[in-house]
């Protein structure tokens, strides 16, 4: 039987975005959160009859859920509609909540930001392949953040879905063999904008959730390598980082994608009790098999380089989250445990 879900809209503090709440039919205290990034429609994604067997209470897509790169906004569309006629994803569909963000592939512009011509009528496609309403607050603002909450009797869980391409400012070319990008140490520069983040300064400061999940097509966390990342804008990182501790928000959880690689990133930040985790998975599709090696200083375990998804289960009664990668028939690549 189809899950039942209750959508409520209720309005923002700062700007005219609303929040869904996805309050699901369950006397238990736990919640389960499936999510993914790069995949490519025209190969065929295992994972799907999986995620369907876990019995998630919501689906994320983590960015690049298709591979178009083009401002040819018909053959966009067309992408998107061959990703909703797979039967396995229209299944999961019928039975499972599903919510979150673009990256560049599906976005139109390979690492691209700001400067994409065509994002005003990309974020109307992408807005049709998420099933939002043509009266949604999003349809006639710039840019495809969002966020929804998952009630259970216990608590509970807020989605966080950031938009880190519409208003990204253009990234800055490396002259370092092997390295795609440079910090760009331009404090005015930005990730997100003004609106964005001033709605996320609220989405924090009003949040009675006991967990947070910030949903981030790129990594956050992990800062060394050469190419996508949060910390090629290091002031954003640190607005961040101070935006976490001064909100007091509850159990900020990072999901990223991106890499086409999955890892477990782990840090402590100043003036928050418990450690910031960036759990990357990518790719649904495909991934970084030949990977051998990048530092990343926050790296918690190993790097699994073999296509998978996420999982979160939430134990909202013990405050304790555990993260799963996972492969093909629910093999468990590797998990992280932790207490909040």
């Amino acid at each position: 039987m189809k899950k039942l879900y209750k959508i409520v809209f209720l309005g923002m503090l700062v700007c005219s975005c609303k929040t869904a709440n996805v309050v699901k039919d369950s006397s238990v205290s736990k919640v389960t959160i499936a999510f993914g990034s790069c995949n490519k429609s025209a190969i065929e994604n295992v994972f799907w009859d999986d995620i369907l067997s876990m019995n998630p209470d919501v689906f994320i897509w983590g960015g690049d859920n298709i591979y178009a790169d083009t401002d040819d906004i018909v053959a966009l569309k067309r992408m998107y509609d061959d990703q909703n006629a797979i039967p396995a994803y229209t299944a999961l569909k019928e039975k499972v909540f599903i919510t979150g963000t673009w990256d560049d592939h599906d976005y139109g512009l390979n690492d691209g930001g700001i400067e994409f011509r065509a994002k005003r009528e990309s974020q109307q496609v992408f807005l049709d392949f998420m099933d939002v309403k043509e009266d949604d607050p999003r349809r006639d603002r710039a840019g495809v953040y969002s966020t929804q909450t998952i009630s259970k009797p216990t608590g509970l869980v807020k989605i966080i879905n950031l938009d880190t391409r519409y208003f990204r400012d253009k990234l800055i070319k490396s002259k370092i063999k092997g390295r795609r990008y440079d910090p760009n140490m331009n404090s005015n520069a930005s990730m997100l904008g003004e609106e964005q983040w001033r709605w996320l300064e609220a989405e924090l400061t009003n949040s009675k959730a006991k967990f947070n999940l910030i949903v981030t097509s790129i990594q956050f966390l992990s800062s060394e390598h050469g190419f996508e990342k949060w910390a090629n804008f290091p002031y954003e990182v640190d607005k961040m980082k101070r935006l976490i501790a001064s909100t007091k928000a509850k159990g900020v959880i990072f999901l990223s994608g991106d890499r086409h690689i999955s890892e477990f990133s782990k840090t402590k930040i100043s003036g928050v009790s418990y450690p910031i985790i960036d759990f990357t998975s990518s790719g649904l599709t495909h991934s970084y098999s030949n990977f051998s090696t990048e530092p990343n200083r926050y790296r918690e375990g190993e790097v699994v380089s073999s296509t998978s998804f996420g999982t979160l289960e939430l134990d909202l009664d013990k405050n304790e989250v555990v993260f799963k990668m996972m492969g093909d028939n629910n093999e468990v690549q590797q998990q992280l445990k932790q207490s909040y």
